[in-house]
Parts: structure tokens; C-alpha cells; sequence
């Protein structure tokens, strides 16, 4: 008797309809539909100079939701990122302005401002396993608000020279310095989440951190990493709002964490964890921030645009998790 060979393969066969019926086509079809609104709300919309333009009013929090995809990924949260920024902003404004430190060092004691926030953060969950994200971040909003508050009181911080001003307001013929950061920024993360170990191992850690640490995967550096750059990231938000603003005050920033969380959860990453591509919250941050701009130019109003923000974010969550596929087995079982 000839033996036969048993073949075991982990290849899935290639679906069309899977590859289509995939959240990020959804967002794909959401935002064209969001700019045909756009342009037949305002003849204004379809500048491209203006589009261009209208990109840096909302990057800014951006570069706080690349980093924030990553620790949705882990199934945790921070919602200390907006005091962050608030901190780094202010430390920057006092360092310069009383302390008499040259701009380009005051600008690298930002950016170590926030890394080192971030990494408080990452520290404290770490160390103490038992803490909930949530509870330790919001201890940390309130105690990083509180410094920048008690280091300026209710007073502004400005001044700065006109070389900071290019950071934010600079372009390269009509493309913004901003816009060119966050493209490549957000090329740099998407790689590094879904081609690399690392990736890897943070979708390993958000699906199940117990057998993660069992397996040797080094959980909690990898999570104090993760912290100690959404400070960095929070950072060089405070360096571009600062810039646009001119100054810096201790209530600068505020609802932006909500913002980033809106961006992510929206693109698809799951808040449970372990789920989600990148690419869906880089296209949500682009649906949510035309959308405002559309919908400013005709003014209306931002409790109107919290609601209509609000509704998609409440379909982001309801529509993967509907059973659509049983609901039409009874329907046509009814019928038969």
C-alpha cells in the first residue's frame, strides 16, 4: 500500500467578499461620502490650498492618537495625555521667557518634559500591576494640570522668536511641515505595529498579557515603552499647538485625549484589545477632521458636531459586533 502524504497548511483562501466586508472600506466609503456633503454644503470646500490648510487644525491632536493606537491595542487607556501637553507647553513658555534658556534647548526640554510624563505613567502601571489604566492616568491629568497651573497661575507665556511660529504655520509650497511630520510619522507606526516583532507582540500582550508574560514575551518593557512615548508624542503636540497659539497658558489642550480616543476608536482598534489595523484610525483621523472643517464653514455649531462625532463613534462600536449573518437566517427561514 502506498502511503499518502498529509498536508497542514495555516494559509486561508483568499475572499473577495471578506476583503471588502473589511471596517476600513467602510471608513473609505464614510469619507467620501463626508467630502460629497462637504462640497454641495460650502463651494468653498473644494480649495485645494484650503484642504491643505485645513489639515493642520487638526493634526495637531493627531500625533497623540498614533501612539494611543498602540495602547488600545494592549486594551488600555491614557487619559493623562492632554495635561501632558498642557505641562509641556508650559515648561517650554517659562524656560524660555524667565529662565532665559535659548529656544532650541527650551524646545528639547518640551520634548523631555513630555517623554518623562509618559514614562511616570508607564513606571507606575508597571511597577504596581494591580492599578487600573484608567485610575492611574486620570491621577496623573490631574497632578500634571496641577503643575502647569501652579507654575503659571492664570497667566500666559509668549514672546517666542519667529523661527517657532514656521514649525506650525511653515510649508513647502502649499504642504504644511505638519502634514509632512504626520505622514511620516504615521508610516513609522504602522510598520512597526503590523510588520515587526514588536507588533507582534503588542497585539499578543492586548489579546491575552498572562499567557503573553508565560510565553517570554517582556510585557511590562514593553508597556513602559509604549507610555514613555505617547508622552514623547504628546510633546510634539505641545510643540506645534504652541507654535500655531503663540503662547502657552496651563489650560491649553483640553478634550483633546477625548479627540484622539474618538480618532482610534473610530478606525476600527478594538478597546478591548488585541484588535484593529492602523490604517483605519490614520482614515478616521482624516473623516473626523474634514468633517469638522465642512461643517465650519457653513457654522454650524460644535454641540452639533459633538453629536454627529458622537453617533459615529456609538455605530463604530455597534456595527462589528451585530450579528448580521443570523439576523438574516431567521429572516429567510420566515419566509421559506
Amino acid at each position: 500500500m502506498g502511503k499518502t502524504k498529509r498536508v497542514i497548511t495555516t494559509a486561508q483562501e483568499f475572499s473577495w467578499k471578506k476583503f471588502f466586508l473589511q471596517w476600513e472600506w467602510l471608513l473609505v466609503l464614510l469619507f467620501i461620502g463626508i467630502n460629497i456633503m462637504n462640497a454641495n454644503l460650502s463651494p468653498y470646500y473644494m480649495n485645494s490650498s484650503g484642504l491643505l490648510t485645513a489639515t493642520s487644525s487638526f493634526l495637531e491632536k493627531a500625533f497623540i492618537a498614533l501612539p494611543m493606537a498602540y495602547i488600545l491595542v494592549l486594551g488600555e487607556i491614557d487619559i493623562s495625555v492632554a495635561s501632558t501637553v498642557a505641562l509641556s507647553s508650559v515648561i517650554m513658555g517659562v524656560s524660555y521667557n524667565n529662565l532665559g534658556i535659548p529656544m532650541e534647548i527650551a524646545v528639547l526640554i518640551c520634548l523631555a518634559t513630555g517623554t518623562l510624563c509618559g514614562f511616570i505613567n508607564g513606571f507606575i502601571l508597571t511597577k504596581f500591576k494591580e492599578l487600573a489604566p484608567m485610575i492611574v492616568t486620570l491621577g496623573t491629568m490631574i497632578l500634571f494640570r496641577g503643575i502647569a497651573t501652579m507654575i503659571l497661575k492664570d497667566q500666559a507665556s509668549g514672546n517666542f522668536p519667529m523661527w517657532f511660529s514656521e514649525i506650525y504655520w511653515g510649508s513647502i509650497g502649499n504642504i504644511p511641515y505638519m502634514l509632512i511630520a504626520f505622514i511620516v510619522l504615521a508610516v513609522a507606526f504602522g510598520v512597526v505595529l503590523h510588520k515587526t516583532t514588536f507588533g507582534r507582540r503588542v497585539f499578543a500582550i492586548g489579546s491575552n498579557g498572562i499567557a503573553s508574560r508565560y510565553s517570554g514575551i517582556q510585557v511590562d518593557k514593553i508597556r513602559l515603552l509604549i507610555y514613555t512615548l505617547t508622552g514623547t508624542m504628546s510633546a510634539v503636540t505641545a510643540l506645534f499647538l504652541t507654535s500655531r497659539m503663540g503662547s502657552t497658558r496651563p489650560n491649553i489642550a483640553q478634550g483633546y485625549e477625548m479627540d484622539a480616543i474618538a480618532m482610534v476608536v473610530l478606525g476600527g482598534i478594538s478597546t478591548s484589545g488585541g484588535k484593529g489595523r492602523f490604517v483605519g484610525a490614520i482614515i478616521s483621523i482624516f473623516i473626523i477632521g474634514f468633517l469638522r472643517y465642512g461643517l465650519g464653514l457653513v457654522n454650524v455649531s460644535s454641540q452639533v458636531m459633538l453629536i454627529v462625532i458622537g453617533t459615529l463613534l456609538i455605530c463604530a462600536v455597534m456595527i462589528p459586533n451585530l450579528n448580521l449573518g443570523r439576523f438574516f437566517k431567521k429572516k429567510t427561514a420566515k419566509t421559506a
